[in-house]
């Protein structure tokens, strides 16, 4: 079952899980202010981009800006980095899609018609 992190304030993460409704695929939403993704499922992403840490991040959010990380994630390790994630939801780039064979952050639709239909 795929297993998808949103924001309910978000219309991407609207966008997606109304195209995961309509191409009936089951998924399992968690509000990711609540209920941030695990260490385990922070690994998996990142292995997902290839180690590219920042993809993990919402960069266009304004804690992201607000806190100062374009100039500090560079120098960050990766627990630290996880901390911050695992700290505030609203640093994690949205829908954070754990799907199997396909995770992804954010919706691009194409990439998401070729991987999960």
């Amino acid at each position: 079952m795929i297993k998808i992190y949103t924001y309910q304030k978000c219309s991407t993460c609207r966008n997606a899980t109304n195209w995961l409704t309509d191409n009936g695929i089951a998924f399992e939403e968690h509000p990711i202010k609540e209920t941030r993704p695990t260490e385990a499922e922070l690994d998996t992403m990142l292995d997902a981009y290839n180690g590219e840490i920042r993809r993990l991040f919402n960069t266009s959010g304004m804690d992201y800006r607000n806190m100062g990380l374009k100039d500090k994630l560079p120098g960050m390790s990766k627990e630290e980095a996880y901390k911050l994630l695992r700290s505030n939801g609203m640093l994690v780039k949205r829908p954070f899609l754990l799907g199997g064979s396909y995770n992804a952050v954010g919706f691009r639709q194409q990439d998401w018609e070729t991987n999960l239909l």
